[in-house]
Order: C-alpha cells, then structure tokens, then sequence
C-alpha cells in the first residue's frame, strides 16, 4: 500500500513523528488486489485450462484466499491470440492474469501475431498436463495398436480426428501420429476440449486426443474409451475411474509403437510491468490454492503431473518449451511466413 501525509498546519511536526515511528511497517506492508482480479483463458469453454481456472476460481472464493472476487474470462479469438494480446496490452494491471496452455508459444509462431511469452510476467507453473489418445466406445478398437492398423488399412483422410484449434498442440500430435502411420488423416478443429469430447461421443469424429481432465466424464459414463497417453510412463493414479480401469491402466502410446510424448503446461502469468510483491502474492495465493482438497481432486481426477515450478526455474522451463515447440512446429510446417 502507498501512504501519503498532507501537512496540516502546527500539526505537522507530531503527524510527521508519528508516520516516522510506523513508517518501517508500512514499508513492508505486502501488495495484494484491491479490485475484482480477472483470469483470462486464452481458449473455449469445458477445456482443460477453462475448467482449472474454474477451479482456482472456485477455491479461492470457497477457502476466502482473497479479499477481492475472481472472475474467470475466456477469450479464445485468433487460437487464443485475443487472450495474450489483451493482457500484453494490460502493462501496470497486477489485476489481471491468464492461464496457459501450450498456445502461449504455438499461436504466436503459427499465425506471426506480435506476442511471445517475454511480454508477460511469469508467476507460477500449477501443473503439467497429459495428453490421451481417445475413441468411442462404441467402435471396435480396444487398443491404440487396434486403432493404429485401422488407419494404416484405410485410404488418406478417412479417419478425422478431433482438436482444439488449428496448428496447436491437438494438431501437432496428430501430424506425429500421421508420421506413424504413414496415412494423413483429416483434422476437424474445435474452439475447446470440451467440444471436441462432444463430437466424439457423437461419432462426428474417429478419435481425439483430448487431456484426461476434458474426456474423463465421458470415459466415466462409458461413451469413451482411452487407448494410450502420451507420455514416457504410465499415469500414477490407481483409484478406479470406471467399473474396472484407472487411470494407471492407460499404457503409454510408445508401448503400443507409437514414439509419440507429448506434455502440457498448466500455469500463470501477469501482465508485463508486475513487480516482484505483486508477483509474490501470486506465487502464494496459488501456493495455497494448491493444498486445499479441491486441488488434490482435481489433480486427481484430471491425472495431472504434479510438477510446480516459480522464478528462475519456471521461466527456465518456459524458454526449453518455446524451443521445442518451434522445432515441433517447423517439422509439421505450421511455422508463419516471414
């Protein structure tokens, strides 16, 4: 907080004695919101970077972590770009935050908007999110091996799979599996993972490969199935999700011949021009929000790899990621004209 002191006639001398013997304690008085504090969601509704703001959101007023509301805003325009270029525009505004997804580095190289991650804040990485390979549960297919000789036996494009966004981290996977199997396959985008969980219980497409967090009712409710996930070990999570599977009994995609890992981050930024207490707030409110019960849930249901990471070490993840996006994304040709 910023104090100020107006002098007022004799009473000067006493009211200056009086702010000089406080003046030590408001100097280390910490920074927190004194309004209404927005997180901007670069991406659809039912996602999965909507539903942990949600989350975040729900925590904070439910545990009263802050003394300001939150309120979770989505703005998913031009592959998320409408998001990061409102809070890049947002200098000085320690009232505003926005969730990532790996489109804080893929829209920017696909579509050659003026943004990078280095316009923003960092504040604290939440979690790192899986990626799964899905089908109906109504198709035949009971593994990725299954699903795999099926595109391999059938003609170009005439498997469809389901996505958030053009040129993102959906499509990105699916150019990988197309390298695999050697067929192209037609990629349908959507505006979230929620949608996308939607067409594919509809049958509208053959598969997708949603976060478990967006699919998870759906497998729940039996109208999915999970054939593998993306990473280089099996999920950790053992408590039942149907009658007879969890999350652990999901092989990894490499055991089923497919070399494909993929991870997700799940984190905060602030506008550009946040200072070091307004960062740290941040840093605690979330630090908070991740030991309260509905966390763990949510790590839970969603499968989530618990990593968080803060300061030097976040930013250093965040630099690896971009660079492995670019080379992800040069190899697929998704890169922008210059």
């Amino acid at each position: 907080m910023t104090f100020s002191l107006q002098r007022i006639g004799l009473c000067a001398a006493a009211a200056a004695a009086v702010i000089a013997g406080a003046a030590p304690f408001a100097a280390q008085a910490a920074w927190e919101p004194t309004r209404p504090v927005e997180i901007i969601v670069p991406a659809g509704t039912g996602g999965g970077a909507d539903q942990m703001a949600r989350v975040v959101q729900g925590i904070v007023t439910k545990h009263n972590l802050m003394k300001q509301p939150m309120v979770v805003i989505n703005k998913s325009g031009g592959a998320g770009g409408e998001g990061f270029l409102d809070v890049k525009g947002s200098r000085n505004n320690p009232h505003k935050l926005i969730i990532t997804l790996s489109n804080l580095f893929t829209t920017p190289l696909a579509t050659g908007i003026p943004f990078s991650y280095k316009d923003l804040t960092p504040v604290t990485m939440m979690a790192l999110d899986e990626f799964i390979l899905w089908v109906n549960a109504d198709k035949p297919y009971k593994s990725a091996k299954d699903y795999i000789a099926a595109i391999k036996a059938g003609t170009d494009g005439q498997f469809k799979m389901g996505g958030t966004g053009s040129k993102q981290e959906d499509q990105i996977i699916t150019v990988a599996l197309e390298k695999a199997t050697g067929k192209k396959m037609t990629y349908i985008p959507y505006k979230g993972g929620g949608e996308v969980a939607v067409q594919l219980v509809g049958g509208h497409v053959d598969s997708s490969v949603n976060n478990p967090i967006e699919a998870v009712a759906q497998w729940r409710a039996g109208k999915l199935r999970p054939l593998c996930v993306f990473d280089s070990k099996q999920l950790d999570y053992k408590d039942k999700i149907t009658a007879d599977q969890s999350w652990n009994d999901i092989p990894t995609c490499k055991s089923q011949g497919i070399d494909v890992e993929y991870l997700m981050l799940r984190g905060f930024f602030m506008s550009p021009g946040a200072t070091a207490d307004q960062v740290a707030y941040y840093v605690d409110l979330m630090k908070k929000v991740r030991a309260t019960p509905e966390w763990a849930q949510l790590m839970k249901d969603g499968a989530f790899n618990q990593t968080a990471l803060t300061g030097a070490e976040y930013l250093k993840w965040v630099e690896n990621a971009e660079k492995t996006h670019e080379a992800l994304m040069k190899d697929a040709g998704f890169l922008a004209k210059k």
